[in-house]
Parts: structure tokens; C-alpha cells; sequence
């Protein structure tokens, strides 16, 4: 992994991110869209919801042949706006899968702090986020 990103580099990107949307809700891709999605909660001041899925390990590594669902969807998503959030997106996989569980929305945007979404601070080799351990 290169260099990380100083933690006022990466809020002042979180501050710059303009959206063309409304949004009814976030929704984080439990665990690493945790931390973004609270920080954009902040500034949204949305209801805000976890999604459980997992792909990769702690070392970024493939746990699993596909992303699985780790605890059930428990709250309304039927004709809601979301904005779904991730941490980083490598090969799209779980940001797919989310979506495609998200279906019964009316509209869902991605949003990644690095990797290739709709809305991104980054989209560069992996760095070390200033949150991280």
C-alpha cells in the first residue's frame, strides 16, 4: 500500500463532494462504509442504515468466491433514494451486490472514498485511510 492521506486531506474532499441528488437515506456497506457514511451524515443528516456484507478479510484478501449477506435487510428501502456507501472499491463486486439487493428502490447512487462510483473522493491505488488502525 502507498502512503495514506492526511485525515484534513480526506475531510476537505468529504466538504468539496457536491451531489445532484436528493437522498431519503444512507445506507453503509458494513464495515468499511461505516466511517464515510457517518461523515456524510453529518453533513446530509439522513437516516442512515447498515447493510452486512462481506467479500474480503482484514488484508484485503477474497474470503469468499462472491460478497455474501451477512445479517438480513431490516429496514424499508421501498421507494426510497439512497445513497449507498463503501469505503473502497477494488473490482465493483460488492458495491454490484448491494445495488442488486437494494432493487426496490426508486433511485441509489454509490458513493466511495476510492474506486469507481458515482461519487468519489479518490480513484487511485489503495492508500491507507487516516482512519484506519
Amino acid at each position: 500500500m502507498t502512503k495514506g492521506k492526511s485525515f484534513e486531506e480526506v475531510m476537505q474532499r468529504f466538504h468539496e463532494v457536491q451531489f445532484h441528488e436528493t437522498f431519503d437515506m444512507i445506507i453503509a456497506i458494513a464495515n468499511g462504509g461505516v466511517i464515510p457514511a457517518a461523515i456524510l451524515n453529518q453533513r446530509l443528516n439522513l437516516q442512515l442504515e447498515l447493510l452486512r456484507i462481506n467479500l474480503r478479510d482484514t488484508a484485503q484478501k477474497p474470503k469468499y468466491d462472491r460478497p455474501q449477506l451477512l445479517a438480513p435487510i431490516d429496514f424499508d428501502i421501498q421507494d426510497k433514494s439512497i445513497l449507498l456507501v463503501e469505503d473502497r472499491v477494488k473490482t465493483g463486486a460488492t458495491l454490484q451486490f448491494a445495488v442488486d439487493l437494494l432493487h426496490e428502490a426508486t433511485l441509489i447512487r454509490t458513493f466511495a472514498v476510492n474506486g469507481k462510483a458515482d461519487y468519489s473522493l479518490y480513484d487511485e491505488d489503495c492508500f491507507r485511510f487516516p482512519w484506519m488502525i
